[in-house]
């Protein structure tokens, strides 16, 4: 027989990777990490009235949506089977004020929101934040005092907004105003309240990021805001600062992990999940969604694909699952493969 060897078999040793590439059933027989509707969570943002549809202008197909739109929302995202919403609230303007007392009314928007979805749908699970900027006159997630984020009284006031957010139906808790302490405080809130199995997924590492500025229009804060956020969001350049944040949130009580943004923050969604094993997310925030929207309007790339490989790049890098707006569109896509 004629020896066929190549001067490449030489080189390889024999190994060519190739061969598991060659045709598309050993591509999918050897694919190490799938995207699935199981891992999506829809952000949606609520507003009050009634029959309100209302599409955010810097975030295309993205709307804010009254209660009852919210509802035909959340039956349509189960019905695609979709695990979980996460609610924002836009609340009117004279309801916000310099503490975010608002957040402390048991039948404020937020909890209107998840009692009425719940009732409807009671199978699809519901994600809140205590965070204290969409009810603060300034925009900022905690209390404003002498130009000061005071951290140990937003403390107190998100524990206390937890419980109310549970006893409205509230399946998780996810506080992302970063401040010291705040998990143990809202695990000891819930517990004390009777609400033990109510989760918490801890915005364990939220950098003070460029990408959040269409979020901020979404909830109208972005006008409001004094100053910035970095005494209490991390820097973006620190990763070690920020797997010790989340080690902090882990000894407190965090059933799940969050990182915040997604994409420029890969790295750390790979030493969060090596090193804790918990329940690992990333939230593809505003700005990841909209930079794909846009270049895609213009014709600059391919939407589907770009949207598709961004989200399973979080699978890859450890995330069990992904906060985004692309949620309804991918969940779609994936009910016709």
């Amino acid at each position: 027989m004629q020896d066929r060897t190549h001067l490449v078999d030489d080189i390889t040793g024999h190994r060519r990777m190739r061969r598991n590439r060659k045709a598309d059933w050993t591509r999918r027989l050897v694919q190490e990490n799938r995207l699935t509707v199981d891992d999506l969570i829809w952000p949606i943002f609520i507003v009050p009235g009634s029959g309100i549809v209302d599409p955010i202008a810097a975030m295309p197909g993205v709307n804010r949506m009254s209660i009852d739109k919210a509802v035909e929302a959340a039956r349509e995202a189960a019905g695609l089977g979709i695990p979980a919403l996460a609610t924002f609230p836009n609340i009117e303007m004279e309801l916000r004020d310099e503490i975010g007392s608002n957040s402390l009314e048991a039948s404020n928007l937020i909890n209107r929101a998840t009692a009425a979805i719940k009732k409807a749908v009671p199978n699809i699970g519901i994600i809140t934040d205590v965070a204290l900027d969409p009810f603060t006159s300034h925009g900022h997630d905690g209390i404003l005092r002498g130009g000061e984020i005071v951290n140990d009284e937003t403390v107190d006031q998100v524990a206390r907004a937890a419980v109310m957010q549970a006893d409205a139906g509230a399946d998780i808790i996810a506080p992302s105003e970063m401040m010291d302490g705040r998990i143990g405080a809202i695990r000891m809130a819930l517990d004390a309240a009777g609400h033990q199995g109510v989760g918490i997924m801890s915005y364990a590492t939220k950098f003070a990021s460029a990408f959040y500025g269409p979020y901020r229009e979404a909830i109208s804060t972005g006008g409001l805001l004094k100053g910035d956020k970095k005494t209490y969001y991390i820097d973006p350049a620190n990763g070690t600062e920020a797997i010790r944040d989340a080690a902090l949130d882990v000894e407190e009580g965090a059933d799940m992990l969050m990182v915040k943004p997604g994409l420029p923050y890969l790295d750390i969604c790979w030493r969060m999940k090596e090193a804790f094993g918990l329940p690992t997310f990333a939230y593809q925030v505003s700005g990841e969604y909209t930079q794909i929207k846009a270049a895609a309007m213009n014709g600059w790339i391919d939407g589907e694909r770009a949207m598709l490989e961004t989200l399973l790049s979080f699978k890859r890098a450890g995330c069990d699952g992904v906060l985004t707006y692309f949620a309804v569109e991918v969940a779609k896509i994936l009910a016709k493969r």
